[in-house]
Formats: C-alpha cells, sequence, structure tokens
C-alpha cells in the first residue's frame, strides 16, 4: 500500500457491549469516557495493540472504526494519554482526540466513519495478536 502515511486512518475501539448499528446514523452514542473527558479518543494503527491490552483485555471481541484523518484532521488535537487510566504508556507518543461539541454533543458518524471491523481476542498469552495480524495483512489496519 505505497501512499498512505502514519496517519491516513485513526481507530475508535468500540466494546462488544455497544455494537455499532448497521447503517451508521449520523451520530453513535458517546462512552462514558468520552463523555468524561470532553472528546473522543482515538489511536493510531500503532497505538491500537496498547489500547485492546489496557481497556479491552476482557472482551471477547471488539468493533473497531476506521476513520480517514483528512475527514478529522481539524478536530483533532494530539495529546499525551491519560496514564490514570491506564497505568504508563511511555513511548506511544501522542494520542488523537477529536474535539468537536460545538454545543450539540461529541459527533462521530456515518459522515467520518470509513469501515468497520469486528476482532475476536484469542486465547491465552495470544489475546489480540492474531486478529491484529490479520487485520494487518489484509491492508485493514494500516500502519
Amino acid at each position: 500500500m505505497s501512499g498512505l502515511t502514519l496517519n491516513t486512518f485513526v481507530y475508535k475501539l468500540i466494546p462488544s457491549s455497544a455494537a455499532p448499528p448497521d447503517p451508521l446514523p449520523e451520530r453513535l452514542p458517546v462512552s462514558e469516557l468520552d463523555l468524561q473527558s470532553g472528546y473522543i479518543h482515538l489511536s493510531t494503527s500503532l497505538q491500537v495493540p496498547n489500547t485492546l491490552k489496557y481497556f479491552f483485555s476482557q472482551d471477547t471481541h471488539v468493533y473497531i472504526l476506521r476513520i480517514r484523518y483528512e475527514t478529522v484532521q481539524d478536530k483533532i488535537r494530539w495529546e499525551h494519554p491519560i496514564t490514570k487510566d491506564c497505568g504508563p504508556r511511555g513511548g506511544e507518543g501522542l494520542f488523537p482526540h477529536i474535539y468537536n461539541d460545538e454545543g450539540k454533543g461529541l459527533k462521530l458518524g456515518k459522515d467520518e466513519v470509513e469501515s468497520i471491523k469486528k476482532l475476536e481476542r484469542g486465547a491465552g498469552e495470544d489475546l489480540w495478536v492474531t486478529a491484529l495480524k490479520a487485520a494487518e495483512e489484509e491492508g485493514w489496519l494500516v500502519y
């Protein structure tokens, strides 16, 4: 996939308990964490594995929303993770956060989401490794 850069896509991870509807609405429900933070938490492809590790280790599957960076670029702030929520996250760099409240609530929906992938967690030490490798080999998780 030549011509793609690290920020061609950013990703939003959603727990199995909050499966996105099909078709996607204009505005998806906002997670409790995002509401409390005042922004929508996203990850780059390189940050997805640790986001899964720290926040989704108990989920049997998750949904990952792939968002074309250029569609949300003007609403993104690159910030350090809040380590009190997940322990040390050194070396991962800044995380993309969407700030687009505009008095109407945080928005992420059909206009921003390019595609959705369901990832199934592996067993034992594997956790998410096999699912992430498959998503990478398919060209869906772009590093």
